[in-house]
């Protein structure tokens, strides 16, 4: 079975400018993969990419082997859901409306009674179903966020019904969240894999994409710096070429993560200061 995101040695060219220059990748159904990298990376340009946001100037894209530019909207809209890293409505939907947007293009055809029932598991898997009848523009920027997540989520339920190869692609999905809303989030992304859906998520809590990412990207001026399992690519001199710092702790060689904690800059501020 082909994969169902493929990038080829793709880029995009602003000027004398590369965001991203000559990334290759590919995902298969259910996997998890994660893209870290400093600010300026590249991250949410690649995002971009792969999703058809931004049209590619050198390379290719292809969701499922064929070329994103070839898909209809309509089939695009039931494979691949897109949560971005900032969403802002001008009116003033309820929280319910704003998770029915996400099944208003792809699921206009299903019986009503299922189009309510997604819409309320993607308000539980996103834990606002307290908040259905609550203005989007009251909520906090991490109860939003959530509002956003539910969204894709019943946007791939719903075009699950005509395809069941999908990618969901989240950028930056917990900024603004607090600690426990981070990891059910992702819980919930991780839910998905585990039903065949790709997801490629952009996270900048190291310990966070270790503990869910099948495989770590990591992006640096542009470019693909490693991609492979966390405890291959979260090092701690990885850590300390791409993002300047000397906090991770590798893994143990027994299946453990690895962890980047701030306890070691301690550590060694403590270390200096007795030398």
């Amino acid at each position: 079975m082909t994969n169902l995101i493929e990038a080829e040695a793709v880029g995009v060219t602003y000027g004398r400018h590369k965001p991203v220059d000559g990334v290759s990748l590919a995902l298969a159904a259910g996997e998890v993969l994660v893209v870290v990298g400093p600010n300026g990376a590249g991250k949410t340009t690649l995002i971009k990419l792969l999703t058809g946001e931004v049209a590619p100037t050198s390379g290719a894209v292809r969701l499922d082997g064929r070329a994103l530019g070839a898909i209809p909207a309509w089939q695009l809209a039931s494979q691949r859901a897109v949560m971005a890293q900032a969403t802002r409505l001008a009116f003033p939907f309820t929280v319910a409306e704003v998770v029915r947007i996400g099944i208003d293009s792809v699921g206009r055809a299903l019986a009503r009674t299922l189009r309510e029932r997604i819409i309320a598991d993607a308000l539980d898997a996103a834990d606002i179903a307290h908040l259905a009848a609550r203005s989007y523009q009251t909520l906090s920027g991490g109860e939003q966020q959530r509002v956003q997540f539910a969204r894709t989520f019943a946007q791939l339920q719903a075009g699950r019904q005509t395809s069941a190869r999908q990618v969901l692609f989240l950028d930056e999905p917990v900024a603004n969240l607090d600690l426990s809303h981070q990891i059910a989030l992702m819980e919930s992304a991780a839910g998905l894999a585990r039903v065949g859906v790709a997801v490629i998520a952009v996270l900048h809590d190291l310990n966070l994409a270790a503990t869910f990412a099948d495989r770590i990207l990591v992006m640096s001026g542009g470019r693909l710096h490693a991609l492979g399992a966390p405890g291959a690519v979260i090092t701690r001199a990885a850590v300390h070429e791409v993002f300047g710092v000397d906090l991770c702790r590798e893994a143990d060689g027994t299946g453990g993560l690895p962890i980047v904690l701030p306890q070691h800059y301690a550590e060694m501020r403590l270390a200096r200061g007795a030398a």
